[in-house]
């Protein structure tokens, strides 16, 4: 895989709250686009960043005829990774789950929501934090549960891009682990890759997602397993 270089920002942000924020912009509170820019244009990020949310966005507007409440996933999108590090202050790694908690506890704090639509997008954003796991409690509306599924395979759609684009893609993940050693976050990515290709693991959940992106990312994530082992060998030959 490439050495990735992050993208630029450019105008991305703006486009998006152009595009996406504006309409719900109203269900929130004064300071809340200032929270999520802060975020998403924090130093330390390569891939959990705007443009991130830009892929993310585009394809919900591709599958919207499959959504009950597209608004809802909307709202998610633009939460879901607002509070990402890989390290806590004192430099121990943090967890997904602290990251995912913590994001969701940043919208629950700007929301404006009713008490429903607000636990909906809460769960949704809780999700993310186990994909393969992570199921419907409640249904907090009619559809919920196949947005929670929609949702949760936007989110892993990137897996299905072509290689090059995945191989940058993972590099500015790397770069985002940049302190840890080579060895470690490649058996750490190893483990967590051969889950998302074992045969009885549902990948992708609405079967639309599923004919349009399993295959290209079975492949991806096959090809990039092969090429971690390879660092591994190199890495620990040294």
């Amino acid at each position: 895989m490439t050495q990735g270089i992050r993208r630029s920002q450019g105008p991305v942000n703006q486009e998006i709250r152009r595009n996406y924020w504006m309409p719900l912009e109203g269900r929130h509170k004064t300071g809340a686009w200032e929270a999520l820019d802060a975020g998403y244009t924090e130093r330390h990020r390569a891939y959990h960043t705007w443009e991130h949310l830009a892929g993310l966005f585009e394809k919900l507007s591709r599958f919207s005829d499959l959504s009950s409440r597209a608004d809802i996933i909307a709202l998610s999108v633009f939460w879901h990774d607002v509070v990402y590090r890989t390290q806590n202050h004192d430099g121990t790694p943090r967890t997904d789950y602290e990251n995912v908690r913590d994001s969701a506890g940043l919208f629950r704090q700007y929301t404006l929501l009713n008490q429903l639509d607000a636990d909906a997008v809460y769960d949704l954003i809780m999700a993310t934090a186990s994909h393969l796991q992570a199921r419907a409690e409640k249904q907090y509306y009619a559809g919920f549960a196949g947005d929670l599924d929609l949702f949760l395979d936007l989110d892993l759609s990137s897996l299905a891009s072509p290689w090059g684009e995945f191989a940058e893609d993972f590099d500015r993940i790397r770069s985002e682990f940049s302190w840890e050693p080579e060895v470690v976050f490649c058996s750490r990515q190893i483990q967590i890759l051969e889950n998302f290709i074992k045969e009885d693991t549902r990948l992708y959940r609405r079967a639309e997602t599923r004919e349009k992106w399993l295959d290209a990312a079975r492949a991806n994530l096959k090809r990039c397993v092969t090429e971690l082992k390879k660092r591994v060998a190199e890495n620990s030959s040294v």
